[in-house]
């Protein structure tokens, strides 16, 4: 392909290659040129442009394909543009040349209509250049279309769009031939020709003066006659272009020319109205306004014309744009409810058109007012809606007031008047439930009289209005949760005061139901005390519904409806109420057979209509029950629900022959109570009612076999038996749009009515499926229908073998059996029942049953593959398939296959082929298996031929489906196809008509198939997988210049699976481009394609993707959509208009996504673009909310300049980006601003430093930090926080706490002392202000409590004046919660009082520890550094905040202490209610720790038990009472176990050290009161005290210290697993080496040996015998196991823990107690064995283990053990070996530590221990120190090692006995003098040098007077060195004043380490 990258086509290359090649290689060459065109020199173009010219030209003859030619004409195009345009009229000539040749053969088609597509572009690209040649061009254009076939007609439409385009108003001499010739094209019979035809108009109207003045009543009638069998394309086109016209025409001002001729009529808007209104009542007969049928209103207008003129209604109104139709509201509503009112009765003769019509209004309605109006708007616009609903209600009132009551029901003003209701209330309410809280306004206005007026319409005769009115009320209380439960009384006592009027029972009844289906909308719900009110009013409307028999029906119903709706509450409203629930649908059924026939005989018409009612109302609430409250379903109450069911299941049985005795005011009850009895059993399990399995079936199949249905609604039975995949090959209409909601009566056909309330009121309480719109329930008859199949699935699946063939087979027959088009509502019926039982089966992985079961099912299934219904058969295939699933047998499934082959080779019609092509998809998608290459090569090979079958296209798009679904399924086995079919479907997208839009979307889907299947092996570099890498992206670029949406959408996601695979190879920059254009396309598939691959796009590359669409937008100038302002706002602002406008879930969710992915990459870099996009849409609703505290937002000092006023209204006159954003937007841009502070805080440190960003930012003016913006962060928050969106409002209280969390504690460079926040605080004040109003909802209040206590916790306020104000606030809300239930409010649920109560506590708790804290810190005031004047002058002291909450602490503490009683009482398992201390608040919640506790709630727990226990008396308590101790160690040590938190964890270990304290002082109180009671005398028959007693025993479960042993042997073991004695004693496991714990690990270790090592003290002496080996063992295990080198000779902190712990055992009393004394010898000295078998490696382990550490444990348990532990022989010769193998060792550190550890030997006071140690190694410290004499220092360690020395040999002068002390002296100064230094020699020494001689000279100096003596005596005998001692004297003299400091400071140190390591461990 590369060959064809070059300016010149290489013919060369090209003539070598075969047809298809040839075909690729001219598209490469010519979307290649195209670029290189644009990017090449004019001169260079011109040079080469004749050889061009003829190149292209010679391809306009090669047969072209539809994308060729497109690209081909653009190139030409291109060309002239930029080259000369002298023969640009030959190549015109040409092309009109070639369009006039009479050949009319198909091969000759093709450059036709290349010819024409290029005359169409280059008179767009050129225009008015090409002068008159136009008339000509146009005028044999319009000649050819006479004769042309429809793909020639629908290129002659779009080439004339693009030659008006081109030449505007000089076109004008052709604008009637034009207009003439596409009226024609309007109506063709080809959908794809009136597509195009729409779009010629539409540029024919921007020039046609006539089209919206003279001629506009006949392009509306054209435009209806369009609409006529139109499919949702044409729908769309021909819509815009009538919209487009009759908007034009209300605003154009007209040209003076024109007006000049002829005076053009102003046309007005109610005439164009009227226009709009007579295509949507009378359709395309339009005008004739003829008597006959069109008056009476016996013909009905077609559905796809009302359809079509709805979407017309709402382009018209979105062409004049919001600003319009706020001014013109009250018209357009008035004419908009006309179309349903009694002035045309046509649109609603019957109840399937008006419910059709209802529909169409109420889309008008909310695509206008819901789309185009801003929040402020939409409330004006709620008014008048309001307005139109009182002006009904007062008709309806007069005519209600007529006493006569036949007149009354039967006036025609009532009927018609429902319908208008209908529309007005479910508009009303959707507009409410959109504004959310931010329609309090609307409410509150009482002008407006919103509830009055909803209210009043529910007791208007029609149910329809008053469903409707039902459920505005709904969505008030839905939106405005404070309503509903004043609602909900409001209707309550209505209907207990109305209790006999009809319409009020059932009409209240409904407000209710649909009341009590909000509270799962609202967190805060309702009071708990309402479910008993409902149920009490229910049960009463039940046991008096037989009083009254006018009120029967209505009572009935509205008792079972309640009951119904209060279900769905959930368990916990549900269960007290279950009792009275259960018998009164016990008492609903006959107990018996008996009964049943009794009443059959009974009763008369209308007791059955009653009880059928009655019944019918209990299975639904059974229902509902089951459905909503899953919990309560246990087996006692599933045996309470069985006992009514055989008797519902009888009566079923009965009904048909009950209706032959009554008649026809039986059947809907009848159907009702059958699906009612149906949707209850698909709920229940089949197990429950087995005994009735065959009874039910029997009745299913009658029904779906019935006589009586006439209309085969298939698309609302077979979607969902359909594969999801394969809807796509069918109708569009199956596939979501924005028109859904009204394109969906088209799609269930004219004799069938769309989904209405009024079907089914009991579905008023339950949750839409499709968002938030009004429920649709189908008509019973329908409804009945897909019940039954749905559980004919369930049932035949459990009935026994012979039951279901018998079954199948009767059905089989039923088919037959009929004939025409009963015949195929049957086989409908029939096949979706079989289709429903195999997909069960198939879920349920079970079985067929025996071979003879598949005749039948096969017979079905086959017959339906051969159906005329599309839908049916994509239906079989799926059957099919699954039916080859469940008999789970290969050769059964081949025989299937082979079926379809055969049937494939032998038949010829499009029915069948298509059929068995999907079933060959079908069978691959669920039996992968069956893919043997044999059997795979048949398929592809099959379905090859069929897609090129260009006589059908319905055939190509099926094979071709099914093709993509062989793809998907055969995954890697499809490599060696991967080749050939590429190539298939290149071939096909090059040369399938555009017309045919399904082939290509089915080609798309094969693409994608294909890219997946091939996966990352795309990324290689091999040619063949270069070459398939090409094809792939070619096939996407002809897909993206298809003019289908859906297609472009394929070639979107294709594109996206190349991106992700090969990134590399996919232009980033064309593929954004492709994404900007289509960002705001009318087709939602596009949208969600596009939002799909920008979503994935920003997660790896989000700068590049915003950098190319902000160029693309600079760049181009049309080809944006004016929708998505990139050029302004970038591609981020554009996704925020997007988010703002859209309403699809799924696509807003991707929105999202993708701006989260973008904010994530780019919000530090980008971080004042992204904080003003914020910024814009937080404050683009100024207008709306009604400026609020504008003061409050100026600073204190007056306003500083760039910090001008947030809501001041902008008048700079430039437009604003964001027009009246929606609160659900400006929610997401708080969001966001929370999520740019937490990515700031991940980047620079400047972010959060106003001095370091300021410095940063005066040195590159570029550099941006978030501190720099606080102004814009506070003014968000503030913005947010006080608005009137409750949502909006919590997120505005998060930032507002996020900004004041992360900037309190930064300083004010210019005002040291003070922090950048607090020039806000009169901001932060006034933003919480408002939620602490009293109609603040509590979830508001609990949050801006948390802001609260934040605040003055932060330490911001320095003037407790100022503090004051916010904490105002809190003082206020704790009196309001003081005051208890009755000043709380009763709007919501208990809970959220509760959460607003538990939330102004915690706030005052967080406020009263900050202040406790500050108090204890040394009385600091607030401020870190606080001036002395700020203290003078009333700034906080540290008990300034103190003060603050003192006031209040004693009602603090009470509340407090209750809510934490509260709290525990609630989480305790009601089994340890008994076990349990009343005290143990905190306990309480440790035990019974759910998963979803938070840490923070445990660890709260944990210091409040911490701060208890360090009182004491809480402390005595514990120590008194060993089970409350026990109980307290086991509720930790399951903390300690289910809790990895090391934080937790130490907190608990604490606590346990707490409780060990507690024990011992216990034990010390009682040791030493007894002997103060018993006298020192009788000391030797003193009770033993502490644990153990008498005999040591420790009981598990009893023992305090066994349960503390257990608890840190967990806490061990965990972080040092050698400690285990079952894994170290096990053979074959060596010991490790010496390992370093991270940090958190050994502060627990530490913590738990400190615990160890206080329990000797609990003990008794025996009992201090049974635990001290435990101890040693676990204390030198970690010793062992941690005992790392560390440099410097340091010591890790689990050895010094380890070693201070052994030094708290080994000085233990226990240890010379009388009665252990003995016992605890022998094990010290086992444990000091152990310690020096640590030093001895066994078999090559532990070589590593620091020596240091080991010596200072030796050096331990020698001086704080009595001697005879260590004097024995054998141990004490030990012990000193180490010492004198340490000091062999050549580490200096380890020298200094040896030397240090032997001093405090040396110097221990008993002789028995250190004086063996000073006789076995004085000599070799001699030595050393002679030898380093000899040697001289070299460095300070060395220097070191000799200080340390040299301390050594003083000590052992200072005790030595005196006759030995002379010679110690004699060895001593000879050692000291030798490193003297005389005059000369001092001047030149080195530092080390110097620092000797002065260390020597002030030892001898000190020396010398102390032992007088022996000092002179070694002077007179060695003249040497007195001489040396003198000079030495005598050269120090000078200097000796300045050194004696250093040799001070050089001694000092040493002394500190000594000391230190005292005071450490020894």
């Amino acid at each position: 392909m590369e060959l064809a990258h070059s300016l010149l086509l290489n013919e060369e290359a090209y003539n070598q290659l075969g047809d298809v090649q040839k075909a690729e290689f001219i598209f490469d060459w010519l979307r290649y040129l195209e670029k290189l065109l644009l990017a090449t020199s004019r001169s260079d173009v011109r040079e080469k442009q004749k050889t061009l010219v003829e190149q292209l030209l010679s391809l306009l003859n090669s047969s072209p394909g539809p994308p060729t030619r497109k690209l081909l004409a653009k190139n030409l195009a291109i060309l002239y543009s930029i080259g000369d345009t002298f023969s640009v009229y030959e190549t015109i000539d040409k092309c009109n040349e070639l369009i006039r040749s009479k050949d009319d053969s198909p091969s000759y088609l093709p450059t036709k209509l290349a010819a024409v597509v290029c005359l169409g572009s280059l008179y767009k690209k050129l225009g008015r250049i090409l002068g008159n040649t136009f008339t000509d061009t146009v005028g044999n254009i319009l000649k050819a279309m006479k004769s042309a076939e429809s793909q020639g007609r629908y290129e002659i439409m779009l080439s004339l769009q693009n030659i008006l385009s081109g030449l505007g108003a000089a076109a004008t001499p052709c604008h009637r031939d034009v207009y003439k010739a596409a009226r024609s094209c309007l109506t063709d019979r080809s959908m794809a020709v009136r597509c195009a035809a729409a779009k010629c108009l539409l540029e024919l109207q921007n020039e046609a003066v006539f089209m919206w003045s003279t001629d506009l009543d006949s392009v509306a009638t054209l435009c209806f006659k369009s609409f006529e069998g139109s499919n949702y394309d044409v729908r769309i086109s021909v819509s815009k272009l009538l919209g487009t016209v009759l908007a034009k025409a209300i605003v154009s001002k007209h040209p003076g020319a024109a007006a000049s001729r002829q005076s053009v009529r102003r046309v007005s808007l109610e005439e164009v109205l009227e226009l709009l209104g007579t295509g949507f009542l009378r359709g395309s007969s339009g005008f004739l306004r003829a008597s006959g049928d069109m008056l009476k209103g016996t013909s009905s207008v077609s559905r796809d014309v009302r359809v079509g003129v709805t979407q017309a209604y709402v382009v018209f109104v979105s062409t004049l744009g919001g600003a319009w139709l706020e001014k013109n509201f009250a018209a357009f509503l008035s004419h908009t409810l006309s179309l349903v009112s009694q002035s045309h009765p046509k649109a609603t003769q019957t109840q399937i058109d008006a419910v059709c019509s209802r529909r169409c209004v109420s889309f008008i309605l909310r695509a206008t007012v819901g789309g185009l109006l801003g929040e402020k708007a939409q409330i004006a616009a709620a008014k008048d809606i309001c307005q139109a609903i009182w002006k009904l209600k007062k008709v309806m009132d007069a005519v209600m007031s007529d006493g006569n009551l036949e007149t009354r029901l039967g006036s025609a003003d009532v009927a018609a008047s429902q319908h208008m209701l209908v529309c007005a209330l479910q508009e009303l309410g959707n507009l409410i439930h959109s504004l959310g809280t931010t329609a309090a306004p609307l409410l509150q206005d009482s002008s407006a009289g919103v509830l009055d007026n909803v209210i009043s319409v529910t007791l208007h005769p029609s149910i329809s209005a008053r469903l409707a009115a039902a459920w505005c009320l709904h969505c008030i209380a839905v939106a405005l949760p404070s309503y509903l439960t004043p609602l909900l009384d409001r209707c309550l006592e209505r209907l207990t005061v109305l209790k006999s009027s009809p319409e009020a029972v059932t009409g209240f009844s409904f407000a209710v139901a649909a009341l009590l289906g909000a509270v799962k909308h609202c967190p805060l719900g309702i009071p708990h005390g309402k479910g008993k009110i409902i149920m009490t009013l229910a049960e009463d409307l039940l046991c008096s519904a037989a009083q009254n028999s006018r009120l029967s029906a209505q009572r009935t119903q509205a008792g079972w409806l309640l009951i119904a709706a209060l279900m769905t509450l959930g368990p916990a409203f549900v269960n007290h109420h279950l009792a009275r629930v259960l018998l009164l649908w016990k008492c609903v059924f006959p107990v018996s057979p008996k009964d049943l026939g009794t009443e059959k005989s009974r009763g008369d018409s209308f007791t059955w209509q009653v009880t059928l009612e009655g019944r019918a109302g209990a299975l639904c609430a059974i229902k509902s029950f089951v459905s909503h409250c899953g919990d309560l379903l246990t087996e006692e109450v599933i045996q309470h629900l069985l006992p009514p069911l055989p008797c519902a299941v009888d009566l079923l049985t009965l009904l048909s022959s009950i209706l032959k005795t009554y008649g026809s005011p039986l059947k809907t009850p009848s159907v009702v109570y059958r699906q009612r009895l149906y949707e209850l059993l698909i709920l229940l399990p089949p197990e429950t009612y087995e005994g009735y399995l065959c009874a039910v079936l029997r009745e299913l199949a009658a029904d779906l076999t019935a006589p009586d249905i006439q209309v085969a609604a298939s698309t609302f039975l077979l979607p969902r038996l359909c594969h999801q995949d394969d809807l796509l090959i069918l109708s569009p209409l199956l596939q979501d749009t924005d028109h859904r909601f009204i394109e969906e009566q088209l799609l269930l056909g004219n004799g069938i009515a769309c989904g209405s309330l009024e079907y089914d009121p009991y579905s008023i309480y339950e949750k839409d499926v499709e968002g938030d719109s009004v429920p649709k329930p189908l008509p019973p008859t329908l409804s009945v229908i897909s019940s039954a199949v749905k559980l004919f699935g369930v049932v035949c699946a459990h009935v026994g073998e012979a039951q279901r063939l018998l079954i199948l087979e009767q059905l089989l027959d039923s088919i037959k059996h009929t004939k025409g088009a009963r015949q195929q509502v049957v086989q409908l019926h029939v096949v979706s029942s079989v289709s429903s039982f195999l997909k069960y089966v198939a879920g349920s992985k079970g079985h067929l049953g025996p071979e003879e079961m598949r005749r039948p099912v096969l017979a079905l299934v086959m017959g339906a593959l051969e159906s005329p219904s599309p839908l049916l058969r994509c239906a079989a295939a799926e059957a099919w398939a699954r039916l080859a699933q469940v008999v789970d047998d290969g050769a059964f499934t081949a025989v299937l296959a082979q079926v379809s082959f055969d049937k494939l080779k032998s038949a010829r019609d499009a029915v069948t082929r298509t059929g068995h092509s999907l079933a060959l998809g079908s069978l691959h998608r669920y039996l992968g298996g069956i893919s043997s290459s044999q059997h795979l090569n048949s398929c592809v090979g099959i379905l090859y031929t069929l897609s090129q079958d260009s006589t059908s296209p319905d055939v190509q798009t099926w094979a071709l489906h099914s093709l993509s679904l062989i793809i998907d399924s055969a995954g890697p086995l499809y490599y060696t196809h991967a080749e050939p079919t590429l190539s298939l479907i290149i071939m096909l997208l090059l040369n399938v008509p555009p017309t045919h839009a399904e082939v290509h979307q089915s080609l798309g889907r094969c693409l994608n198939a294909l890219i997946t299947t091939l996966g990352p092996e795309l990324q290689g570099n091999s040619t063949s997988v270069s070459t398939l890498r090409t094809s792939c992206l070619l096939g996407c670029a002809v897909m993206q210049d298809n003019p289908d949406c859906l297609v472009q959408a394929q070639a979107i996601s294709c594109l996206q699976q190349l991106h992700m695979f090969a990134p590399r190879h996919v232009n980033l920059s064309s593929l954004v481009s492709c994404l900007c254009v289509n960002l705001c396309s009318p087709y939602l598939l596009l949208r969600r394609a596009v939002l799909a691959c920008l979503r994935q796009l920003v997660q790896r590359e989000a700068a590049e993707v915003s950098e190319h669409a902000v160029m693309l937008a600079k760049d181009s100038r049309e080809e944006l959509t004016p929708d998505a302002n990139i050029r302004e706002v970038g591609l981020e602002g554009a996704l925020l208009t997007l988010l703002d406008k859209e309403t699809d879930g799924r696509l807003c969710h991707d929105i999202k996504e993708t701006l989260n992915h973008m904010l994530t990459s780019m919000a530090v870099d980008k971080l004042s673009f992204w904080l003003k996009l914020c910024k814009d849409v937080l404050a683009a609703s100024a207008d709306f909310t009604t400026v609020t505290c504008v003061d409050t937002m100026q600073e204190e000092e007056g306003d500083k300049g760039d910090d001008a006023s947030v809501l001041t209204i902008r008048n700079d006159g430039r437009p604003h980006p964001f027009t009246n954003p929606r609160w659900a937007t400006r929610v997401f841009a708080a969001e966001c601003v929370c999520r740019i502070i937490n990515q700031c805080e991940n980047a620079h440190s400047a972010h959060f430093d106003i001095a370091l960003a300021q410095e940063m930012k005066k040195r590159d003016s570029r550099n941006d930090f978030l501190v720099l913006h606080l102004a814009d962060l506070i003014r968000m928050a503030f913005m947010a926080a006080t608005d009137h969106s409750d949502q909006l409002r919590l997120s505005g209280l998060e930032t507002l706490l996020v900004v004041i969390r992360r900037f309190a504690t930064i300083p004010e460079p210019e005002f040291p002392g003070h922090v950048i926040l607090e020039q806000y605080q009169a901001n932060v004040g006034a933003a919480l202000r408002p939620a602490f109003t009293s109609e603040t909802p509590p979830d508001v209040t609990a949050k801006a409590c948390q802001v609260c206590s934040a605040w003055i916790a932060s330490g911001v306020v320095s003037d407790l004046n100022d503090l004051r104000r916010v904490h105002q606030l809190l003082v206020a809300s704790l009196t309001k919660i003081q005051v208890g239930k009755e000043a709380l409010s009763h709007l919501y649920n208990e809970s959220a009082s509760t959460m607003e109560i538990l939330a102004v506590l915690k706030a005052w708790a967080e406020v009263y520890i900050i202040a406790v804290e500050r108090h204890k810190n040394h009385k600091q005031p607030l401020k870190t550094t606080c001036s002395e004047e700020s203290v003078g002058n009333g700034s906080i002291s540290s008990d300034g905040l103190l003060d603050l909450v003192h006031a209040d602490l004693g009602t603090l503490s009470r509340l407090w202490l209750a809510a934490l009683q509260d709290f525990a009482l609630l989480t305790l398992p009601s089994e340890f209610a008994s076990q349990l201390p009343v005290e143990g608040i905190s306990v309480e919640f440790l035990c019974s720790l759910r998963s979803d506790a938070t840490m923070e709630s445990i660890t709260a727990c944990l210091h409040a038990l911490q701060a208890l226990l360090d009182v004491p008396w809480p402390r005595s308590k514990i120590g008194s009472d060993q089970d409350l101790g026990i109980e307290l160690l086991n509720v930790l040590h399951r903390v300690i176990l289910t809790r990895e938190s090391p934080s937790i964890q130490l907190a608990s270990l604490e606590v346990v050290r707490q409780i060990i304290c507690a024990a011992q002082e216990h034990v010390k109180e009682k040791r030493r009161s007894a002997e103060v009671d018993d006298g020192a005398a009788e000391k030797e028959i003193l009770p033993e005290f502490g644990e153990g007693k008498d005999t040591g025993g420790l009981v598990p479960g009893k023992s305090l210290v066994f349960a503390t042993l257990e608890l840190c042997v967990c806490i061990l073991v965990r972080q040092l697993p050698e400690l285990n004695p079952k894994l170290t004693g096990s053979p074959g496991v060596k010991a490790t080496k010496p390992q370093m714990l991270s940090e958190d690990g050994s502060r627990l270790v530490s913590a738990a040996l400190v615990i160890l090592s206080e329990l000797p003290a609990v003990c008794s002496p025996e009992g201090s015998i049974s635990i001290l080996p435990t101890i040693l063992y676990l204390t030198i295990g970690v010793l062992r196991e941690t005992a790392v080198k560390l440099p410097g000779g340091q010591l890790s902190s689990t050895v010094a823990a380890s070693l201070q712990a052994l030094k708290g055992i080994l000085s233990s009393p226990m240890a010379r107690a009388e009665k252990s004394h003995t016992a605890w010898t022998d094990l010290l000295r086992s444990a000091l064995t152990t310690v020096l078998d640590c030093w001895d490696p066994v078999a090559g382990t532990h070589q590593e283990l620091d020596e240091v550490s080991l010596l200072t444990a030796i050096t331990v348990f020698t001086l704080s053990t009595s001697p005879e532990v260590t004097t024995i022989p054998c141990l004490q010769k030990r012990c000193i070996e180490k010492f004198k193998a340490t000091l062999e060792i050549k580490d200096p550190m380890v020298q200094i530590k040896t030397y240090q550890l032997l001093l405090s030997i040396f110097q221990y006071p008993n002789p028995a221990v250190s004086y063996p140690y000073i006789y076995s190694l004085v000599s070799s410290i001699v030595e050393k120190l002679q030898e380093i004499d000899k040697r001289k220092p070299e460095d300070t360690t060395e220097l070191q090692i000799f200080q340390e020395g040299i301390k050594v040999l003083e000590a052992l002068v200072a005790i030595a006995e005196e006759q030995h002390r002379s010679q110690l002296v004699a060895c001593l100064l000879p050692i000291l003098i030798s490193f003297l230094l005389d005059e000369n020699a001092l001047g030149s020494a080195t530092s080390i040098m110097r620092n000797l001689h002065d260390f020597a000279l002030q030892n001898l100096m000190q020396i010398g007077p102390q032992y007088s003596s022996v000092f002179k005596s070694v002077m007179a005998s060695s003249p040497a060195l007195k001489a040396r001692l003198e000079a030495a004297i005598k050269g120090n003299q000078e200097s000796v004043k300045l050194k004696i400091p250093t040799s001070k400071h050089t001694k000092n140190s040493g002394k500190n380490s000594s000391i230190q390591l005292k005071t450490n461990f020894l």
